[in-house]
């Protein structure tokens, strides 16, 4: 089992990981998601004694890597794929690195097997594919036979045989009981592979939790309902009684109506008590994707900006653009830690964050699609045809948030000055 406990790092006054605590357990495939630069791969080196933590501390099965006996037996990972001699053959690479692990030559040969490189383990790797890189990669990580094992986007470069074949490999590798740690940004083969789910933001924990209940903490799941397309008024006869019975109703740009706050089953009975015929009630639940971007909008460091026509379209000037609204802000759910860039000064989890009381389909709370004044979902206000709305004041533009200047940290090494790419 992986432990952090108030790991924190930073490189003079940048803090690329703040107080985080989780546990990685064996028996299932935990996956590790944040956006870039949110600190997963020096969560990761610092698991690995590859840096050291301005504070806290992280163990692998009760101790620090570094005082493992022979570690690579215990442990395997994959962080980079090109940390490899260009002029090695495959399996002379494998075999320098058992060699100094006292591994047998034999396992070697296994491993090659297992990755699908044995018709290429004399060929130099520096001729191989980013995904023949990969695979070569995943079998240095298999060498000692270890209980532990992290991989650092594991599937790039891969096809989709080689990425189902990952899938697989990490499902049989937690099934024989193993601890898996798997870093990576593809959201639906995290959705397919992973069990458990550590997300980061800006160094930072934002959740801590399992896929299944990640996405329903993270979701505003729905009730799509469509009557006939040739008999509009159904509709709006539909929408009042579904209003009148307590339900949110949104309209659909293809013409179907978005209900939150009433179950199916109640769907189906006010249907059919207003002589309404369906041609369609189906739930509709987020994706993880989904769920994420509604997690990690408000801690995404790098956007980009809109192209300005190549000089024929003038930007605004400073201070008159207008404010833009984050999907999801003020919901239940939705957190946007601020940066903690300033000599890692802590701070605390807003009111509203994840843990708050979700509404009839597990993410967002009744109204809010279709409440007057509540937001409707990622990027547009909600509105209500079948009931009057409250007029709304227009919200003052945010004021800029200061910090006080930082002060580098006296305990940061000195061999850790460089940051690596999480921490830029």
């Amino acid at each position: 089992m992986i432990e952090a406990v108030g790991l924190t790092k930073r490189y003079g006054d940048k803090t690329a990981v703040y107080n985080l605590s989780f546990q990685v357990r064996p028996g299932s495939v935990t996956g590790f998601l944040g956006p870039n630069g949110s600190g997963k791969s020096t969560t990761m080196r610092m698991i690995l004694g590859l840096d050291n933590p301005t504070s806290g501390q992280v163990t692998i099965g009760g101790h620090p890597y570094r005082r493992l006996p022979n570690a690579p037996r215990q442990v395997g990972a994959l962080l980079d794929a090109k940390a490899v001699h260009g002029g090695r053959s495959a399996r002379n690479h494998l075999l320098s690195l058992a060699q100094l692990s006292g591994i047998p030559a034999r396992r070697v040969d296994e491993v090659l097997g297992v990755v699908g490189l044995q018709d290429v383990a004399k060929k130099r790797s520096k001729g191989f594919s980013l995904g023949m890189g990969q695979r070569l990669g995943i079998a240095a990580a298999l060498l000692g036979d270890p209980q532990v094992l992290l991989f650092d986007e594991p599937v790039n470069g891969l096809d989709p045989e080689g990425i189902l074949w990952v899938r697989n490999l990490m499902k049989a590798l937690a099934a024989e009981g193993r601890t898996v740690f798997v870093s990576s940004h593809l959201m639906s083969e995290m959705a397919l592979t992973a069990d458990h789910l550590i997300v980061i933001g800006r160094g930072q924990l934002l959740a801590d939790m399992s896929v299944t209940d990640f996405i329903s903490a993270n979701s505003a799941d729905f009730a799509r309902v469509r009557t006939p397309d040739t008999e509009p008024q159904l509709r709006e006869k539909l929408g009042a009684a579904l209003t009148g019975a307590g339900g949110h109703v949104l309209p659909e740009q293809d013409g179907a109506l978005r209900v939150t706050g009433l179950p199916l089953p109640r769907i189906s009975d006010l249907a059919h008590e207003a002589g309404v015929r369906l041609w369609e009630l189906s739930p509709h639940q987020a994706s993880l994707e989904e769920a994420y971007m509604r997690m990690t909008q408000g801690a995404v460091d790098y956007r980009s900006t809109s192209d300005q026509k190549a000089g024929l379209q003038q930007p605004l000037p400073p201070g008159a653009e207008p404010p833009v609204p984050v999907p999801g802000q003020g919901q239940p759910g939705w957190y946007a830690p601020p940066p903690p860039q300033q000599g890692g000064q802590p701070f605390a989890m807003p009111a509203g964050g994840p843990g708050a009381p979700a509404g009839p389909y597990g993410g967002a709370p009744a109204g809010a699609y279709g409440a007057p004044g509540a937001p409707a979902g990622p990027g547009a206000p909600a509105v209500n045809p079948y009931a009057q709305p409250a007029p709304q004041a227009p919200a003052a533009p945010p004021a800029p948030a200061t910090a006080p200047a930082a002060t580098p940290d006296a305990s940061s090494p000195a061999a850790d000055t460089n940051q690596p790419e999480d921490a830029r």
